[in-house]
Protein backbone atom coordinates (compact mmCIF):
# COMPACT_ATOMS: atom_id res chain seq x y z
CA UNK A 1 0.00 0.00 0.00
CA UNK A 2 1.12 3.46 -0.80
CA UNK A 3 1.16 7.05 1.68
CA UNK A 4 -0.79 9.64 -0.33
CA UNK A 5 2.00 12.25 0.75
CA UNK A 6 1.34 15.47 0.13
CA UNK A 7 3.19 15.76 -3.14
CA UNK A 8 0.96 13.09 -4.58
CA UNK A 9 -1.99 14.72 -3.34
CA UNK A 10 -0.44 18.27 -4.95
CA UNK A 11 0.43 16.31 -8.28
CA UNK A 12 -2.65 14.83 -8.73
CA UNK A 13 -4.55 17.68 -7.22
CA UNK A 14 -2.96 20.00 -10.02
CA UNK A 15 -4.82 17.82 -13.23
CA UNK A 16 -8.24 19.39 -14.61
CA UNK A 17 -10.08 16.01 -13.54
CA UNK A 18 -13.31 15.95 -11.63
CA UNK A 19 -13.63 15.21 -8.13
CA UNK A 20 -14.65 11.79 -8.44
CA UNK A 21 -12.01 10.68 -11.08
CA UNK A 22 -9.17 12.42 -9.08
CA UNK A 23 -10.65 9.99 -5.87
CA UNK A 24 -10.28 7.14 -8.50
CA UNK A 25 -6.91 8.17 -8.62
CA UNK A 26 -6.25 8.06 -5.11
CA UNK A 27 -7.49 4.90 -4.85
CA UNK A 28 -5.23 3.18 -7.43
CA UNK A 29 -2.15 5.03 -6.17
CA UNK A 30 -2.83 3.66 -2.58
CA UNK A 31 -3.72 -0.03 -4.00
CA UNK A 32 -0.40 0.07 -5.56
CA UNK A 33 2.97 -0.48 -3.58
CA UNK A 34 6.31 1.98 -4.02
CA UNK A 35 4.32 4.23 -5.96
CA UNK A 36 6.64 7.76 -5.44
CA UNK A 37 5.70 11.34 -6.81
CA UNK A 38 7.22 10.92 -10.45
CA UNK A 39 4.93 7.37 -10.76
CA UNK A 40 1.90 9.20 -8.97
CA UNK A 41 2.29 12.21 -11.82
CA UNK A 42 2.82 9.39 -14.83
CA UNK A 43 -1.09 7.89 -13.80
CA UNK A 44 -2.53 11.46 -13.16
CA UNK A 45 -1.51 12.75 -16.33
CA UNK A 46 -2.37 9.75 -18.52
CA UNK A 47 -5.70 9.43 -16.53
CA UNK A 48 -6.31 13.14 -17.56
CA UNK A 49 -5.42 12.88 -20.93
CA UNK A 50 -8.27 9.88 -21.78
CA UNK A 51 -10.56 12.22 -19.87
CA UNK A 52 -9.84 15.13 -22.29
CA UNK A 53 -10.09 12.83 -25.14
CA UNK A 54 -13.69 11.27 -24.56
CA UNK A 55 -15.12 14.77 -23.78
CA UNK A 56 -16.97 16.06 -26.70
CA UNK A 57 -15.66 18.89 -29.08
CA UNK A 58 -17.39 22.34 -28.86
CA UNK A 59 -20.48 22.57 -31.20
CA UNK A 60 -20.65 18.46 -31.78
CA UNK A 61 -24.04 17.56 -32.71
CA UNK A 62 -24.80 15.41 -29.70
CA UNK A 63 -28.14 15.08 -30.45
CA UNK A 64 -28.26 14.20 -33.92
CA UNK A 65 -25.51 12.04 -33.61
CA UNK A 66 -27.14 10.24 -30.78
CA UNK A 67 -30.30 10.01 -33.07
CA UNK A 68 -28.67 8.38 -35.64
CA UNK A 69 -26.56 5.84 -33.35
CA UNK A 70 -29.71 4.84 -31.82
CA UNK A 71 -32.18 4.47 -34.65
CA UNK A 72 -29.93 3.15 -36.95
CA UNK A 73 -29.89 -0.26 -35.49
CA UNK A 74 -33.74 0.28 -34.45
CA UNK A 75 -34.38 -0.43 -37.86
CA UNK A 76 -32.86 -3.61 -37.37
CA UNK A 77 -35.00 -4.74 -34.41
CA UNK A 78 -38.17 -7.31 -34.25
CA UNK A 79 -41.46 -7.17 -33.76
CA UNK A 80 -42.16 -9.87 -31.35
CA UNK A 81 -42.53 -10.79 -27.59
CA UNK A 82 -39.74 -12.22 -26.48
CA UNK A 83 -39.32 -14.82 -23.21
CA UNK A 84 -37.42 -13.02 -20.94
CA UNK A 85 -33.84 -14.13 -21.10
CA UNK A 86 -33.19 -17.26 -19.13
CA UNK A 87 -36.78 -17.16 -17.90
CA UNK A 88 -38.92 -18.85 -20.36
CA UNK A 89 -41.66 -19.07 -17.95
CA UNK A 90 -42.51 -15.35 -17.74
CA UNK A 91 -43.40 -13.31 -21.58
CA UNK A 92 -41.48 -9.74 -21.41
CA UNK A 93 -42.30 -7.11 -24.02
CA UNK A 94 -38.93 -6.94 -26.15
CA UNK A 95 -37.41 -5.29 -29.50
CA UNK A 96 -39.09 -2.39 -30.64
CA UNK A 97 -42.18 -2.54 -29.10
CA UNK A 98 -40.27 -2.13 -25.82
CA UNK A 99 -38.16 0.63 -27.19
CA UNK A 100 -41.24 2.38 -28.48
CA UNK A 101 -42.22 1.95 -24.61
CA UNK A 102 -39.63 3.68 -23.18
CA UNK A 103 -39.12 6.72 -25.41
CA UNK A 104 -42.66 7.50 -25.10
CA UNK A 105 -42.31 7.12 -21.50
CA UNK A 106 -45.94 4.98 -21.00
CA UNK A 107 -47.33 4.90 -17.35
CA UNK A 108 -48.10 1.04 -17.93
CA UNK A 109 -45.92 -1.04 -19.87
CA UNK A 110 -47.82 -4.17 -21.87
CA UNK A 111 -45.82 -6.73 -19.64
CA UNK A 112 -44.79 -5.02 -16.23
CA UNK A 113 -42.27 -7.12 -14.37
CA UNK A 114 -40.07 -7.09 -11.68
CA UNK A 115 -36.27 -9.24 -10.55
CA UNK A 116 -36.64 -9.35 -6.92
CA UNK A 117 -33.12 -10.10 -5.14
CA UNK A 118 -33.18 -11.59 -1.77
CA UNK A 119 -31.06 -11.21 0.95
CA UNK A 120 -29.75 -12.98 4.03
CA UNK A 121 -30.70 -16.42 4.73
CA UNK A 122 -34.15 -15.70 2.08
CA UNK A 123 -31.57 -15.87 -0.91
CA UNK A 124 -29.90 -19.67 0.17
CA UNK A 125 -32.68 -21.14 1.62
CA UNK A 126 -35.36 -22.32 -0.94
CA UNK A 127 -38.47 -22.89 1.90
CA UNK A 128 -37.54 -19.10 3.20
CA UNK A 129 -37.24 -17.70 -0.47
CA UNK A 130 -41.12 -19.40 -0.67
CA UNK A 131 -42.25 -17.21 1.96
CA UNK A 132 -41.15 -14.03 0.21
CA UNK A 133 -43.20 -15.05 -2.86
CA UNK A 134 -46.08 -16.31 -1.12
CA UNK A 135 -45.50 -12.74 0.69
CA UNK A 136 -45.82 -11.15 -3.10
CA UNK A 137 -47.96 -13.11 -5.36
CA UNK A 138 -51.38 -12.66 -4.94
CA UNK A 139 -52.95 -15.52 -3.70
CA UNK A 140 -57.18 -15.89 -5.08
CA UNK A 141 -59.52 -18.25 -3.59
CA UNK A 142 -59.05 -20.67 -6.54
CA UNK A 143 -56.05 -21.44 -5.25
CA UNK A 144 -56.97 -22.09 -2.27
CA UNK A 145 -59.73 -24.68 -2.41
CA UNK A 146 -63.17 -25.75 -4.49
CA UNK A 147 -66.13 -23.80 -4.94
CA UNK A 148 -69.17 -25.24 -4.88
CA UNK A 149 -72.79 -23.89 -5.10
CA UNK A 150 -76.18 -25.08 -3.58
CA UNK A 151 -79.02 -23.51 -5.71
CA UNK A 152 -81.13 -24.85 -3.89
CA UNK A 153 -80.22 -23.33 -0.35
CA UNK A 154 -79.11 -20.55 -1.85
CA UNK A 155 -75.12 -21.59 -0.37
CA UNK A 156 -71.61 -20.69 -1.74
CA UNK A 157 -69.27 -23.39 -0.27
CA UNK A 158 -65.26 -23.26 -0.28
CA UNK A 159 -63.83 -26.27 0.59
CA UNK A 160 -59.86 -25.18 1.40
CA UNK A 161 -57.09 -27.51 0.80
CA UNK A 162 -55.15 -28.34 4.52
CA UNK A 163 -52.03 -28.73 2.26
CA UNK A 164 -52.20 -25.79 0.47
CA UNK A 165 -53.09 -23.05 3.51
CA UNK A 166 -50.28 -24.53 5.25
CA UNK A 167 -48.14 -24.04 1.91
CA UNK A 168 -48.82 -20.31 1.62
CA UNK A 169 -49.06 -19.38 5.43
CA UNK A 170 -46.28 -21.37 6.62
CA UNK A 171 -45.86 -19.34 9.72
CA UNK A 172 -49.22 -19.85 10.86
CA UNK A 173 -49.67 -23.58 12.77
CA UNK A 174 -53.29 -23.96 12.52
CA UNK A 175 -55.13 -24.16 9.03
CA UNK A 176 -58.30 -23.88 10.96
CA UNK A 177 -57.06 -20.18 12.22
CA UNK A 178 -55.92 -19.74 8.83
CA UNK A 179 -59.35 -20.54 7.27
CA UNK A 180 -60.46 -17.78 10.11
CA UNK A 181 -58.65 -15.08 8.79
CA UNK A 182 -60.18 -16.02 5.26
CA UNK A 183 -63.24 -16.21 6.32
CA UNK A 184 -62.89 -13.07 7.56
CA UNK A 185 -61.49 -11.40 4.70
CA UNK A 186 -64.89 -12.83 2.89
CA UNK A 187 -67.19 -11.55 4.82
CA UNK A 188 -65.43 -7.74 4.68
CA UNK A 189 -65.68 -8.38 1.04
CA UNK A 190 -68.95 -9.19 0.27
CA UNK A 191 -70.50 -7.78 2.81
CA UNK A 192 -72.51 -11.09 3.81
CA UNK A 193 -72.82 -13.60 6.80
CA UNK A 194 -70.68 -16.14 6.61
CA UNK A 195 -69.72 -19.03 8.97
CA UNK A 196 -67.10 -21.75 9.18
CA UNK A 197 -66.68 -24.81 10.53
CA UNK A 198 -63.30 -26.28 10.34
CA UNK A 199 -61.70 -25.53 7.07
CA UNK A 200 -65.14 -25.11 5.07
CA UNK A 201 -66.65 -21.76 4.85
CA UNK A 202 -70.23 -20.96 3.30
CA UNK A 203 -72.04 -17.89 3.06
CA UNK A 204 -75.18 -17.09 0.72
CA UNK A 205 -77.24 -13.74 -0.43
CA UNK A 206 -79.60 -12.44 2.19
CA UNK A 207 -82.36 -12.65 0.33
CA UNK A 208 -82.90 -16.03 -1.96
CA UNK A 209 -81.56 -14.52 -5.71
CA UNK A 210 -80.05 -16.52 -8.16
CA UNK A 211 -78.38 -13.56 -9.75
CA UNK A 212 -76.91 -12.46 -6.79
CA UNK A 213 -75.79 -16.33 -5.54
CA UNK A 214 -73.64 -16.04 -8.91
CA UNK A 215 -72.32 -12.12 -8.63
CA UNK A 216 -71.03 -13.31 -5.24
CA UNK A 217 -69.37 -16.23 -6.81
CA UNK A 218 -67.76 -13.82 -9.10
CA UNK A 219 -66.48 -10.95 -6.39
CA UNK A 220 -65.03 -14.21 -4.44
CA UNK A 221 -62.85 -14.60 -7.17
CA UNK A 222 -61.45 -11.44 -7.35
CA UNK A 223 -60.25 -11.64 -3.60
CA UNK A 224 -56.78 -11.14 -3.00
CA UNK A 225 -56.36 -13.21 0.43
CA UNK A 226 -52.29 -12.92 0.47
CA UNK A 227 -49.81 -11.42 -1.80
CA UNK A 228 -49.87 -8.11 -3.64
CA UNK A 229 -52.71 -7.73 -6.23
CA UNK A 230 -51.54 -6.46 -9.07
CA UNK A 231 -48.63 -9.49 -9.37
CA UNK A 232 -50.35 -12.22 -10.81
CA UNK A 233 -47.19 -14.87 -10.58
CA UNK A 234 -44.15 -15.19 -9.16
CA UNK A 235 -40.88 -17.40 -10.81
CA UNK A 236 -38.38 -18.97 -8.13
CA UNK A 237 -34.81 -19.94 -9.78
CA UNK A 238 -31.48 -20.56 -8.83
CA UNK A 239 -28.68 -18.66 -10.16
CA UNK A 240 -25.40 -17.45 -9.96
CA UNK A 241 -25.11 -13.75 -9.41
CA UNK A 242 -22.43 -11.33 -8.01
CA UNK A 243 -23.00 -12.31 -4.28
CA UNK A 244 -22.98 -16.07 -4.98
CA UNK A 245 -25.22 -18.89 -6.12
CA UNK A 246 -29.20 -17.53 -4.62
CA UNK A 247 -32.47 -17.45 -5.19
CA UNK A 248 -33.78 -14.72 -7.29
CA UNK A 249 -37.78 -14.24 -8.56
CA UNK A 250 -39.14 -13.22 -11.13
CA UNK A 251 -42.73 -11.30 -10.83
CA UNK A 252 -45.75 -11.46 -13.63
CA UNK A 253 -46.87 -7.89 -12.77
CA UNK A 254 -45.15 -5.01 -10.58
CA UNK A 255 -45.78 -3.28 -7.13
CA UNK A 256 -42.32 -1.87 -6.78
CA UNK A 257 -42.99 -0.11 -3.64
CA UNK A 258 -44.89 -2.48 -2.10
CA UNK A 259 -42.64 -5.22 -2.95
CA UNK A 260 -39.56 -3.03 -1.71
CA UNK A 261 -41.18 -3.23 1.97
CA UNK A 262 -41.36 -7.22 2.04
CA UNK A 263 -39.15 -8.72 5.18
CA UNK A 264 -36.20 -10.74 3.29
CA UNK A 265 -36.06 -8.71 -0.50
CA UNK A 266 -32.96 -6.76 -0.73
CA UNK A 267 -34.02 -3.11 -2.14
CA UNK A 268 -30.70 -2.31 -2.74
CA UNK A 269 -30.66 -4.69 -5.93
CA UNK A 270 -34.68 -5.29 -6.51
CA UNK A 271 -35.45 -3.96 -10.01
CA UNK A 272 -38.52 -3.07 -12.22
CA UNK A 273 -39.04 -2.24 -15.94
CA UNK A 274 -41.96 0.16 -14.95
CA UNK A 275 -39.86 3.64 -14.92
CA UNK A 276 -42.63 5.53 -13.60
CA UNK A 277 -43.06 2.99 -10.80
CA UNK A 278 -39.40 3.40 -10.21
CA UNK A 279 -39.42 7.39 -10.58
CA UNK A 280 -42.18 7.38 -7.34
CA UNK A 281 -40.60 5.23 -5.51
CA UNK A 282 -36.67 6.10 -5.68
CA UNK A 283 -36.61 9.14 -7.01
CA UNK A 284 -36.12 10.61 -10.65
CA UNK A 285 -31.92 10.08 -10.80
CA UNK A 286 -33.18 6.21 -10.16
CA UNK A 287 -35.40 6.68 -12.82
CA UNK A 288 -32.64 8.01 -15.19
CA UNK A 289 -30.96 4.85 -14.28
CA UNK A 290 -33.57 2.88 -15.20
CA UNK A 291 -34.17 4.17 -18.15
CA UNK A 292 -30.65 3.55 -19.54
CA UNK A 293 -30.53 -0.21 -17.92
CA UNK A 294 -33.77 -0.55 -20.14
CA UNK A 295 -32.74 0.68 -22.97
CA UNK A 296 -29.28 -0.90 -23.11
CA UNK A 297 -30.69 -4.24 -22.31
CA UNK A 298 -33.34 -4.25 -25.03
CA UNK A 299 -30.99 -3.30 -27.50
CA UNK A 300 -28.57 -6.25 -26.37
CA UNK A 301 -31.34 -8.75 -26.42
CA UNK A 302 -31.37 -8.07 -30.16
CA UNK A 303 -27.79 -8.35 -30.32
CA UNK A 304 -27.23 -4.42 -31.05
CA UNK A 305 -24.63 -3.78 -27.95
CA UNK A 306 -22.40 -1.67 -30.34
CA UNK A 307 -24.78 1.17 -29.61
CA UNK A 308 -22.65 3.36 -27.21
CA UNK A 309 -24.42 4.29 -23.79
CA UNK A 310 -23.40 7.70 -23.61
CA UNK A 311 -26.19 7.90 -26.51
CA UNK A 312 -28.44 6.44 -24.33
CA UNK A 313 -27.28 8.06 -21.15
CA UNK A 314 -28.23 11.67 -23.74
CA UNK A 315 -31.37 10.51 -24.24
CA UNK A 316 -32.16 9.23 -20.45
CA UNK A 317 -31.15 12.99 -19.57
CA UNK A 318 -33.44 14.80 -21.67
CA UNK A 319 -36.79 12.44 -20.82
CA UNK A 320 -35.51 13.64 -17.10
CA UNK A 321 -33.72 16.54 -16.75
CA UNK A 322 -36.62 19.00 -15.48
CA UNK A 323 -37.68 16.52 -12.65
CA UNK A 324 -39.92 14.22 -13.80
CA UNK A 325 -40.67 11.91 -16.90
CA UNK A 326 -40.92 13.17 -20.36
CA UNK A 327 -42.12 11.22 -23.71
CA UNK A 328 -39.52 12.01 -26.84
CA UNK A 329 -43.08 13.07 -28.62
CA UNK A 330 -45.36 15.58 -29.42
CA UNK A 331 -46.88 15.19 -25.91
CA UNK A 332 -43.22 15.83 -24.24
CA UNK A 333 -40.03 16.97 -25.51
CA UNK A 334 -40.81 17.68 -29.24
CA UNK A 335 -43.90 18.98 -28.56
CA UNK A 336 -42.34 21.51 -25.97
CA UNK A 337 -39.54 23.09 -28.49
CA UNK A 338 -38.95 26.33 -28.78
CA UNK A 339 -38.58 26.52 -32.48
CA UNK A 340 -41.96 26.19 -34.60
CA UNK A 341 -40.58 24.47 -37.22
CA UNK A 342 -38.87 21.79 -35.35
CA UNK A 343 -42.40 21.74 -33.65
CA UNK A 344 -44.25 21.28 -36.95
CA UNK A 345 -42.26 18.78 -38.33
CA UNK A 346 -42.48 16.07 -35.95
CA UNK A 347 -46.54 15.49 -35.77
CA UNK A 348 -49.41 17.81 -36.22
CA UNK A 349 -47.94 20.30 -38.84
CA UNK A 350 -50.65 22.47 -39.56
CA UNK A 351 -52.04 22.92 -36.18
CA UNK A 352 -48.36 23.89 -35.12
CA UNK A 353 -47.94 26.25 -38.04
CA UNK A 354 -51.43 27.97 -37.46
CA UNK A 355 -51.10 28.40 -33.81
CA UNK A 356 -47.85 30.03 -34.63
CA UNK A 357 -49.56 32.38 -36.94
CA UNK A 358 -51.87 33.33 -34.50
CA UNK A 359 -49.62 34.41 -31.31
CA UNK A 360 -47.09 35.95 -33.44
CA UNK A 361 -44.63 33.70 -32.54
CA UNK A 362 -40.93 33.81 -33.78
CA UNK A 363 -38.34 31.16 -34.45
CA UNK A 364 -34.39 31.63 -33.97
CA UNK A 365 -33.11 29.09 -36.64
CA UNK A 366 -30.88 27.76 -33.73
CA UNK A 367 -31.36 23.89 -34.22
CA UNK A 368 -31.05 20.98 -36.84
CA UNK A 369 -34.27 20.59 -38.10
CA UNK A 370 -35.36 24.22 -38.59
CA UNK A 371 -32.22 25.02 -40.51
CA UNK A 372 -32.87 21.93 -42.84
CA UNK A 373 -36.27 23.14 -43.95
CA UNK A 374 -35.34 26.77 -44.56
CA UNK A 375 -32.17 25.84 -46.46
CA UNK A 376 -29.62 27.32 -44.39
CA UNK A 377 -26.32 25.77 -42.78
CA UNK A 378 -26.81 23.96 -39.44
CA UNK A 379 -25.30 26.26 -37.19
CA UNK A 380 -23.29 23.28 -35.44
CA UNK A 381 -19.91 21.87 -35.71
CA UNK A 382 -18.06 23.77 -39.17
CA UNK A 383 -21.16 25.14 -40.14
CA UNK A 384 -21.24 27.57 -36.68
CA UNK A 385 -17.34 28.78 -37.69
CA UNK A 386 -16.78 31.51 -40.13
CA UNK A 387 -13.22 31.56 -41.37
CA UNK A 388 -12.02 35.09 -43.21
CA UNK A 389 -8.83 34.73 -45.49
CA UNK A 390 -7.24 37.99 -45.48
CA UNK A 391 -4.38 39.05 -47.48
CA UNK A 392 -0.90 40.24 -46.21
CA UNK A 393 2.07 42.59 -47.96
CA UNK A 394 5.54 42.09 -48.04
Amino acid sequence: MTEITDDIEAVVEDTDLPRRLKEDVYDTIEAREGVDTENANYIAKAVEAQYKGSRVDPLDPVGTVSAQSIGEPGTQMTMNTFHYAGVAEIDVTQGLPRLIELVDARKNPDTPMMTVHLEDEYATNRERAHEVVWNIEATKILALGDISTNVADMIVSIDLNEDTLAERWPTVESTTEIAGEIADTVQDNLGVQVTQNGTVIEFGPEEPSYRELLQLVEQLREITFKGIEDISRVVIRKEETEEGEEFVLYTEGSAFKKTLKIEGVDASRTTCNNIHEVHKTLGIEAAREAIIDETMTTLEEQGLDDVNIRHLMLVADIMTNDGTIQSIGRHGISGNKDSVLARAAFEVTVNHLLDAAIYGEADDLDGVIENVIVGKPVRLGTGDVDLRMGTTSD
